[in-house]
C-alpha cells in the first residue's frame, strides 16, 4: 500500500513539472527562426555559417532576421558571413537599444539606432536602414544553471542589413570610418561609382579630419560622374566639404522625415548650410532619394541658393556614422537654368521628379529652351513627374499650341526666391485689393498668384496659382546662374476641380462659399456636367460690404434673408457656357453682351482692359499686384469693379474673382419684424388680405 501511494505521488510530481514546463518553456531562438517559414532563407544562410552557429549555442546574442521578402529585394550577392551582421554579442530588447550596437562581423562594425514615431503613435525603430517589424522582442534563455543561463532576442527586420563590403574577398576591411572609406575606395564595392576627385579634394583641402571624426555623422559624398564641367572640382573648398556633412545624426534613408532640414558644418555665423532629404515615390515600386542643400546665408563665393541631387548608393554604414554616394555636389551652382532641365534627361533619370517634364519640353521643340537661354533672370515653376501623369494632363498633351501655353505659364522674367515670394505675399499693402501677391508671366495676360498658409508649427507653405490651378511648391530655390527652380506638384493652366471644389478650397473665397452654402446656392456648381461663369467676390469684397453697408452685410448672413441672399449670388453666375474674360470683351464690342443672362437676370455690363494707360504696362518685368493694371474691368450699376483674378478655370466652368459685390441696397428690404416680401409676392398677399375681408 505504502508502494502504491509512493508510486502515485511521483506519478502526480511528473505531471505537475510536465505541465509547468509546457507553459513556461519556450522555444530557443534557433528553433523559433527554424519554425518560421517566413524566415527560411536567412536561417539556411545562418546554417552555412559555422561562426554563427557556435555563437547561437554557446552565447548571449542578439539577431535581426530580415524576412523572405527583404531578400527577395535585395539585388546584391548574399555573401556567406553576411550573417554576421546581424548578429550582435548583447541580448537587447528594443527598450534596451542604445544608440548603436555592436554586429558579431569582423571589426564589430555597428548597427545604428534610429527611433521615430510612427504615423499612428507608436514608435518605430530602424536597425540602420531596416524597420523592426512585428514579431519582435522574441526573448529565450538556455543554461543548466543560474551561472551559465544565456539570453537571445529575436528581431525581425524589413531589410538585409548590408556593410561595407571589400570588391573581392580576398581583401579585407575591417569597420573603416568615413575617410578610411575613402582612402580604401577602389577596393570596396560601390558598383560603377568612383569617388577619386571628391577624396582628392579632402586631402588637398586638409579636411581628412572631418572624416574621420569620431561621433555620429551623415556623410555626403559626391561620385566622379557629378564632376562635369572639369572646373567643378575646383569650387570644392573646405566650406563646400563642410557643407557634405552633417554632425550629431546618423540619417538613413527610411527613418528619415522627409524635408527636415538638419544643420551641417557649414553653419555658423558668417554662412548657413542646411541638408534636407525628400523621396521620389514612382508607380514602377523604384523609389529614389534626393538630398537639398540650402544655404540660408551665403557669401561671394558660395551663393544663396538650393542644389539638389539624387542619392545614387545611399545607406553605407561606417564606424563614424553612415556615407550615401551623391550625384553631384552640394552648394555648388554652376549650371543654368536650361542645364539644369537637361540634366534630368536618358533612360536612368526617368523616376526623377522632373524627367517627364523635360521630355515634354523636348517633345515641344527648342523654342522653350531658347527663351529660357536668352534671360539673364527668370524663375521657373517645374511640375514633377507624377504631375504630368493626370489624366487631363495627358490629353492636353496631344495639342502643341496648347502645351506652348501651358510652358509659358511656368515662368517668369524675375529672379523670386521664396523668401521673396513670402515677404511680399504676407506683407501686401492694405491698399491693395487682393490678398494675392501675383506675378506676370511670358504667356500673354496671364499671372501666377501666390498664397502662403502658416502651419502650426510656424513652418510655410506656398502655393502658386496659374490658369486657376493651385500647386504647392514642394522643393524651393534650385539655384542657377541665370535665375531659380521651384518643384510643384501640379500642372499650371489644367483644371482638376469643379467650381464647387476651387470655392471650398480657394483662401480668397470663403465667404462666398460659405455663403452659397447656407443658403443651397452652391448645390449645382459641383455639377461636371454643367457649364458655369461666375463672377465670385473675394472676401475683401464682404469685408468692405461690411464697411460701407453693415445693416445690408448683417442680413445677408442671417436666415431670414436666404431668399435674397440666394438671388444676390445667381445675379453673379451664368449658366450653360464658360466665358473668359477675353471673350467677354469681345462680346462686349460686338455689342452681344446685352444678352448676357445670369441665373437671376439678364445681367448688364460692360467689359473693358484695364490699365492700357499706365506707364509700365508693357513692362513684363515689372513685379506688381494686379490691382487693374493689364487686367480687365466690370462695369455694372456705375460701379466700376476690377477683376483681381481672370479665367480661373475649372473642369465645369470658370471663375472669374471680381473685387466687389454686384449689389444694389434695395436688394433687401427691410421691415420692422425683420425680412421683407418680396415685391412680385406682395400684389397676391393684398389680394388674399381683400378677398379675405369681403368674405
Amino acid at each position: 500500500m505504502t508502494g502504491l501511494k509512493s508510486g502515485i505521488l511521483v506519478l502526480m510530481l511528473l505531471t505537475v513539472l510536465a505541465a509547468r514546463d509546457a507553459q513556461g518553456a519556450k522555444l530557443s531562438v534557433d528553433a523559433k527562426m527554424r519554425e518560421d517559414t517566413d524566415l527560411s532563407q536567412f536561417y539556411t544562410l545562418l546554417e552555412g555559417n559555422p561562426i554563427a552557429n557556435a555563437t547561437l549555442m554557446h552565447r548571449h546574442v542578439t539577431v535581426f532576421a530580415p524576412t523572405n521578402q527583404a531578400f527577395q529585394k535585395y539585388k546584391n550577392t548574399v555573401e556567406n558571413n553576411l550573417v554576421l551582421y546581424h548578429i550582435s554579442n548583447r541580448p537587447s530588447r528594443t527598450d534596451q537599444f542604445g544608440q548603436s550596437l555592436n554586429s558579431e562581423l569582423e571589426g564589430n562594425p555597428p548597427l545604428w539606432v534610429t527611433k521615430k514615431h510612427g504615423p499612428k503613435g507608436y514608435e518605430e525603430i530602424y536597425i540602420n536602414n531596416a524597420k523592426i517589424i512585428e514579431g519582435s522582442n522574441y526573448e529565450s534563455t538556455f543554461g543548466t544553471n543560474e551561472h551559465d543561463k544565456k539570453i537571445q532576442v529575436l528581431h525581425k527586420i524589413s531589410e538585409v542589413l548590408e556593410p561595407v563590403l571589400p570588391l573581392r574577398s580576398s581583401e579585407l576591411i575591417y569597420n573603416p570610418d568615413a575617410y578610411q572609406f575613402l582612402n580604401q575606395s577602389e577596393s570596396i564595392a560601390l558598383g560603377n561609382h568612383r569617388v577619386r576627385t571628391f577624396h582628392h579634394r579632402v586631402k588637398v583641402t586638409g579636411k581628412s579630419n572631418v572624416f574621420s571624426s569620431e561621433g555620429r555623422y551623415t556623410f555626403f559624398i559626391p561620385v566622379d560622374e557629378g564632376f562635369k564641367p572639369a572646373p567643378r572640382a575646383n569650387k570644392i573648398d573646405e566650406k563646400v566639404i563642410d557643407g557634405h556633412v552633417i554632425p550629431g545624426h546618423v540619417l538613413f534613408t527610411a527613418p528619415t522625415p522627409s524635408n527636415k532640414p538638419y544643420e551641417t558644418l557649414a553653419f555658423g555665423d558668417n554662412l548657413k548650410v542646411t541638408i534636407s532629404f525628400s523621396t521620389e515615390h514612382s508607380d514602377k515600386g523604384h523609389d529614389k532619394y534626393y538630398v537639398k542643400s540650402d544655404t540660408l546665408l551665403g557669401d561671394s563665393q558660395h551663393p544663396s541658393a538650393s542644389v539638389l541631387a539624387e542619392i545614387v548608393k545611399p545607406n553605407i554604414p561606417v564606424k563614424n556614422g553612415v556615407v550615401h554616394l551623391i550625384q553631384n555636389p552640394l552648394m555648388v551652382v554652376d549650371t543654368t537654368v536650361q542645364e539644369f532641365i537637361q540634366s534630368w534627361k536618358g533612360i536612368d533619370k526617368e523616376d526623377g521628379p522632373l524627367f517627364n517634364f523635360y521630355q515634354v519640353i523636348r517633345d515641344q521643340g527648342d523654342e522653350f529652351m531658347k527663351s529660357v537661354s536668352r534671360l539673364s533672370n527668370v524663375t521657373l515653376f517645374a511640375p514633377r513627374n507624377a504631375a504630368w501623369e493626370e489624366p487631363g494632363v495627358k490629353q492636353i498633351l496631344q495639342d502643341k499650341n496648347r502645351v506652348k501655353q501651358l510652358l509659358d505659364l511656368h515662368y517668369v522674367k524675375e529672379y523670386l526666391p521664396l523668401d521673396v515670394i513670402e515677404r511680399k505675399t504676407i506683407r501686401q499693402p492694405l491698399w491693395v485689393t487682393q490678398t494675392h501677391y501675383s506675378v506676370q508671366t511670358v504667356a500673354p495676360r496671364m499671372s501666377l498668384y501666390f498664397n502662403v498658409v502658416e502651419g502650426p508649427s510656424g513652418n510655410n507653405t506656398v502655393t502658386v496659382e496659374g490658369g486657376g490651378v493651385n500647386a504647392t511648391i514642394i522643393t524651393a530655390n534650385i539655384g542657377a546662374t541665370n535665375g531659380i527652380i521651384h518643384i510643384i506638384d501640379r500642372v499650371l493652366g489644367v483644371p482638376y476641380t469643379t467650381v464647387l471644389d476651387k470655392l471650398k478650397t480657394d483662401p480668397t473665397l470663403n465667404s462666398t462659399y460659405h455663403l452659397g452654402m447656407s443658403h443651397g446656392f452652391n448645390e449645382r456648381l459641383g455639377d461636371p456636367s454643367m457649364r458655369f461663369t461666375f463672377f465670385a467676390p473675394q472676401d475683401k469684397a464682404w469685408q468692405d460690404l461690411h464697411i460701407m453697408q453693415p445693416s445690408v452685410y448683417k442680413k445677408m448672413f442671417m436666415s431670414d434673408f436666404a431668399y435674397h441672399t440666394k438671388q444676390i449670388l445667381e445675379r453673379h453666375l451664368v449658366v450653360g457656357e464658360a466665358f473668359t474674360m477675353k471673350k467677354l470683351v469681345e462680346m462686349d464690342k460686338e455689342g452681344k453682351l446685352m444678352q448676357l443672362q445670369s441665373m437671376r437676370d439678364k445681367l448688364v455690363i460692360k467689359v473693358r482692359e484695364a490699365g492700357d494707360n499706365e506707364k509700365n504696362r508693357d513692362d513684363e518685368n515689372a513685379i506688381r499686384p494686379n490691382t487693374g493694371a493689364g487686367g480687365y474691368q466690370i462695369e455694372w450699376m456705375g460701379k466700376k469693379i476690377k477683376v483681381i483674378r481672370p479665367d480661373v478655370a475649372c473642369t465645369n466652368g470658370i471663375i472669374h474673382v471680381i473685387d466687389d459685390v454686384m449689389l444694389r441696397e434695395s436688394d433687401i428690404y427691410v421691415t420692422g419684424s425683420g425680412a421683407s416680401v418680396p415685391g412680385f409676392i406682395l400684389p397676391h398677399l393684398l389680394t388674399l388680405l381683400v378677398a379675405k375681408w369681403l368674405l
